[in-house]
C-alpha cells in the first residue's frame, strides 16, 4: 500500500466526550468513557484494540447507527445528534459511507443496482444512478461486471462492489469495520490499496477498524482504543 500524505486543510469529523455504556445482565459495561476524535478532510486513520473494547460501537456512533449516553459528533461542522431522525438520516446517507466486513449486497439485483441503490434512495433517477453506478465500479476496477450477480463474484470481488456503494455518494466521511476481515491476504492487500487511494482521491475521511497491524500501517494515524478513550499510538510509544 502507498504511504500516508498530509490531508487536505479543513474538518471533516469532530467527536467530543463520547459515552456509551450498557447494562449487561444487570451490570453496566462501560464502552467508551469521554473519548474525542478530530480528523481532517482527507484524513486516514486506524483505530485498534482488543476485542470487545468498542471498535464498532465508536463507528456506529461516528457514523450515527447509534446515539451516545454523552457527547456530540460534528460532520463537516454540523452537529449530528442535535438533528431530528429524519435529518440525520438523510445526511448519514449523502455524506458518510459505510464500508463492513460481510459485504451486505442484495442478492436479488445486479452489481450495478447493488451500488446505485443509495442513489436512489434519495430519489436520484434510475438511469442517472445506474450511470453513476457504472462510474463508481470503475473506480474500483470492475467496470465490466456491473450486469452480474453478487455470487458470482469473489469475495474480494464483492468488497470492491461494497466500496464502489460507500463511494458512490461522494461522501465526506468513510467508515469501515473491518473491511478485510473475511479476505485472504492477497485480496485484503488489494482492497486496502483501493479503499485507501479512492478516499484521497474524493478527499473523503476514513475510519478504520481493524484487527490487522499491516491495514493499520498504511494510515496517517493509528488510534487504540482503550479503557473508553482513544489514543495516539505514535504519541504514547
Amino acid at each position: 500500500m502507498s504511504g500516508p500524505v498530509q490531508a487536505a486543510s479543513g474538518w471533516a469529523l469532530r467527536a467530543r466526550g463520547l459515552s456509551k455504556a450498557y447494562d449487561e445482565g444487570g451490570k453496566r459495561r462501560v464502552v467508551l468513557d469521554g473519548a474525542d476524535l478530530d480528523l481532517q478532510v482527507g484524513e486516514q486513520v486506524a483505530v485498534i484494540g482488543a476485542s470487545g473494547s468498542g471498535k464498532s460501537t465508536l463507528l456506529h456512533l461516528l457514523g450515527a447507527i447509534d446515539d451516545p449516553d454523552a457527547g456530540t459528533v460534528e460532520l463537516e461542522g454540523r452537529d449530528l445528534f442535535s438533528q431530528s431522525d429524519a435529518e440525520r438520516t438523510r445526511l448519514r446517507r449523502r455524506r458518510i459511507g459505510f464500508v463492513f466486513q460481510f459485504f451486505h449486497l442484495l442478492p436479488t439485483l445486479d452489481v450495478r443496482d447493488n451500488v446505485a441503490l443509495p442513489l436512489e434512495l434519495e430519489g436520484i433517477p434510475r438511469r442517472d444512478a445506474r450511470e453513476r453506478a457504472a462510474e463508481a465500479l470503475e473506480w474500483v476496477e470492475l467496470g465490466d461486471r456491473g450486469g452480474a450477480a453478487p455470487d458470482r463474484l469473489s469475495g474480494g470481488e464483492q468488497q470492491r462492489v461494497a466500496l464502489a456503494r460507500a463511494l458512490v455518494t461522494r461522501p465526506a466521511l468513510i467508515l469501515a469495520d473491518e473491511p478485510t476481515g473475511n479476505l485472504d491476504p492477497a485480496r485484503a492487500d488489494s482492497v486496502l490499496e483501493l479503499l485507501s487511494r479512492q478516499a484521497r482521491e474524493r478527499s473523503a475521511a476514513l475510519v478504520m477498524v481493524t484487527h490487522s497491524q499491516r491495514a493499520a500501517r498504511g494510515m496517517d494515524r493509528v488510534l487504540r482504543l482503550d479503557s473508553g478513550q482513544l489514543r495516539d499510538e505514535a504519541r504514547d510509544a
